[in-house]
């Protein structure tokens, strides 16, 4: 399964075709699933441009999606850096009008089994995402079940990134959920060709790179999209 994830923490400033309105997201989840991916995951914005958890934000944003291209599955982020304190993250999800499929939420973060268990309460499909070996205890220790892992190399050196993402699968135990694995930054490409090569879920987007596969500034995300769907296995 490919991901595409649209948008993430960037700013305009970053790259012009960075979508941050509902319009925008939707536009751009279309041209995304017309070339393939199977799921889009998105950062929705409030009209500062900030992210927010908010319901209304949720909503325009998951609905424009949704109205757009009906049976393509919309995640969000629970990111602790949009909402710093955990019940006020709790109370967000459990006041949303508008349902994602699923929703990330970073096992190492304040809070994290909470904000999951608000998550599965809602019926929504739960994303564990896991930065470091020490984050699968973590994880481990939730009561909320999990649909999806997510193994995100966070470090910008490949041979950190591509050792990172070996030790957190080596440390997940037997039976675990389907596994997602991705980095970020100069890592990108190199840890998505590792996913490809064991088998995982992945994703690409300009959430987690600017470049393509042979450096250039991709003009938007169905390029990058592109690029991974003809280049499986890029360095």
């Amino acid at each position: 399964m490919l991901k595409a994830c649209l948008n993430g923490t960037r700013r305009r400033g970053e790259h012009p075709a960075v979508p941050l309105t509902p319009v925008e997201l939707a536009a751009d989840a279309v041209r995304c699933a017309s070339t393939g991916v199977a799921a889009v995951h998105v950062h929705p914005r409030d009209d500062s441009g900030a992210e927010s958890l908010d319901p209304a934000v949720v909503a325009a944003a998951v609905s424009a999606i949704r109205d757009a291209r009906p049976g393509l599955p919309v995640g969000v982020s629970t990111g602790a850096w949009i909402v710093p304190d955990p019940a006020a993250r709790v109370a967000a999800v459990r006041a949303w009008t508008v349902l994602p499929d699923f929703a990330s939420v970073n096992a190492h973060e304040p809070g994290a089994a909470e904000v999951a268990a608000a998550l599965h309460e809602r019926g929504v499909m739960v994303e564990a995402g896991l930065w470091t070996p020490a984050s699968v205890g973590a994880w481990r220790r939730w009561s909320a079940p999990t649909g999806r892992i997510l193994v995100e190399c966070m470090a910008e050196r490949v041979e950190t990134a591509l050792a990172d993402a070996a030790a957190i699968l080596a440390a997940l135990p037997g039976g675990h959920p389907p596994v997602l694995l991705h980095g970020e930054g100069p890592a990108t490409w190199p840890v998505y060709a590792e996913a490809v090569r064991r088998g995982l879920h992945t994703r690409i987007g300009l959430e987690d790179t600017l470049l393509l596969p042979d450096g250039a500034q991709t003009p938007d995300n169905a390029t990058l999209v592109t690029a991974a769907r003809t280049h499986p296995t890029p360095h």
